[in-house]
């Protein structure tokens, strides 16, 4: 059988000097570009994707007795028509707990080797993933490429990188010598690690393997089975990924139900009854945050790692050149319609802003945003490929019923000729006071920001830090002019648990986490628990048992 370990090493090893370092690295080509991978690939990827309408799709499922499915294309508003076995928990928990064994002892190595596998395998498919998300989640083609592709992959590998890092700290046996008054005693002693037990992740519709991948990852290199409950109408991309983890597994020698899928529907969900059984010890979960809050009160059982939600701020207090600033906020505003963990929402702006050697009146400031918004999205089939489409009818409600009060920026649909059906719509922009900002101190998924007039800088850094501390704050951002004032934008949001970016204007710098440098979430304040991708994220999944022997006549 191939050494799996040591086939795929060198990128392991990569990969852990990375995280260790904290550089820019990339396991994964993140261009689709056809000088990047094999003649044919994008045609090969959307040609698996067709066929795979209307189809179901086998899976190993012990117990299912139905099919389940109800996913539909956001851009083409046309029901995809894949059905999956339908999850039977009491047997498929039972058949993840009877696969354990053989998994825990294999050891670190070969589990991670395997792990490695997976993550090849589904590299060679991202073309048919990329098509996948497309037509569940709404993300643009080349968003569900790159970032729901190969940066998730990297995400994965992150997490497995970690995992054995810590695994690979602790060794499989010592000798201890010790004298204890009367001569010498020699110890063997012999340390195993132990998985917690069965995982259940939760992954979200909007960007599923994004933190799929590195729960799945971290989980079962540590020994634990997986049982991944995709949104019930973003479905088909986990299912691909469970699928090449079953064939990966079952070609090593494991039993493939190590790692299964629970589909369900939103008439008949799976999520409380799966977080909840007692035999499910570990749980990751990326959503909103009052089922993460929820999960976090109710699945007392488990080990909890949530990602939620926050109120992203920008805190702009000016900038040498305040036009392109105003560019990349316009593109972050805009970028897969703001269904982004880390798009900003809450648009701090004090009365003065500074531009170069002058400062500039707030007025002026939000005119050249929403100008700057316009000629960003001035031509349909650009604007239809930076927002894409809103994930779900629920999205736009939340964008109607935001479009009220003082609107600075109506949304709007994107006639795009490609697909007419698509379900759009721009960014809204409207308008606060920073006494009178309730409404922006929740998170109003999709494509809705507050402009927050605050009378100074310092009263806008402290409702920013403020709402970030009590309601949540994943990702911030900063622009200042002022050294001093600099440093305190950095204190002040780290007082308040919360990441933050300043004076971000080169190429994608804001709504872009780097795999192996970012740390995504600190867990510090209620956008989340966990931390992508920290050793606290893979050390509590699995837990170190020991024996020792005494060796005769070394006393």
């Amino acid at each position: 059988m191939t050494d799996l370990f040591a086939l795929h090493e060198a990128r392991l090893r990569a990969a852990v000097e990375a995280n260790a370092t904290r550089r820019a690295f990339a396991a994964f080509q993140e261009s689709p570009s056809r000088k990047h991978h094999p003649e044919g690939a994008r045609q090969r990827g959307q040609a698996a994707f067709e066929a795979r309408r209307g189809q179901r799709l086998g899976l190993v499922a012990p117990g299912s007795r139905g099919w389940v499915g109800g996913e539909v294309s956001p851009w083409t508003g046309e029901p995809l028509g894949i059905t999956y076995p339908s999850l039977a928990l009491e047997p498929a928990l039972a058949a993840a707990r009877a696969a354990m064994p053989a998994w825990i002892d294999a050891g670190p190595q070969a589990r991670v080797g395997v792990c490695m596998e997976i993550l090849a395998r589904l590299e060679s498919r991202l073309f048919e993933a990329t098509f996948a998300t497309q037509h569940t989640t709404g993300q643009g083609f080349m968003m569900a490429f790159a970032g729901n592709g190969a940066n998730s992959l990297d995400r994965g590998l992150e997490a497995l990188a970690m995992a054995w890092a810590v695994m690979s700290g602790i060794p499989e046996r010592a000798t201890f010598t010790r004298s204890f008054g009367h001569g010498p005693v020699t110890l063997q002693k012999r340390y195993r690690l132990r998985p917690c037990g069965v995982a259940a992740v939760l992954s979200c519709g909007t960007y599923p393997a994004w933190n799929a991948y590195p729960a799945v990852f971290a989980s079962l290199a540590t020994g634990n089975p997986v049982v991944l409950k995709p949104h019930p109408a973003c479905i088909l991309p986990m299912a691909l990924a469970v699928s090449a983890c079953q064939e990966v597994l079952a070609e090593a020698g494991f039993d493939p139900a190590l790692v299964q899928l629970a589909p369900d529907t939103a008439d008949a969900p799976v999520a409380r009854e799966l977080v909840t059984h007692p035999d499910v010890r570990l749980v990751d979960f990326t959503g909103g945050q009052a089922f993460g809050t929820w999960i976090e009160q109710n699945a007392r059982q488990a080990r909890v790692y949530t990602e939620t939600s926050g109120c992203n701020a920008v805190v702009l207090d000016g900038a040498d050149d305040l036009d392109a600033v105003l560019a990349v906020v316009a593109e972050g505003l805009s970028l897969f319609s703001a269904q982004m963990c880390t798009a900003a929402q809450n648009l701090w702006v004090p009365e003065t802003v500074r531009d170069g050697g002058r400062l500039v009146a707030h007025e002026e400031v939000v005119e050249r945003l929403v100008a700057r918004v316009d000629a960003l999205l001035a031509e349909p089939a650009h604007a239809s490929a930076i927002c894409g489409c809103l994930f779900a009818d629920s999205v736009a409600r939340t964008v109607e019923a935001a479009a009220q009060g003082e609107i600075l920026r109506r949304s709007a649909t994107i006639d795009d000729p490609t697909f007419p059906r698509a379900r759009t719509a721009t960014p809204l922009i409207r308008a606060l006071r920073a006494d009178a900002r309730e409404l922006a101190q929740r998170e109003h998924f999709g494509p809705v920001s507050f402009v927050i007039r605050a009378p100074d800088r310092e009263a806008a850094l402290a409702g920013a830090t403020a709402d970030a501390r009590r309601f949540g704050a994943i990702a911030s951002y900063a622009w200042t002019t002022d050294d001093a004032f600099r440093d305190r934008i950095e204190d002040a949001f780290a007082e308040a648990g919360a990441s933050v970016g300043i004076d971000l204007v080169g190429q994608r710098p804001m709504n872009f986490a780097a795999a192996y440098s970012d740390f995504h979430v600190t867990g510090l304040n209620p956008a989340g628990t966990a931390t992508l991708t920290d050793p606290a994220f893979v050390a509590d999944r699995f837990r170190v048992v020991q024996s020792k022997r005494e060796v005769p006549g070394e006393a």
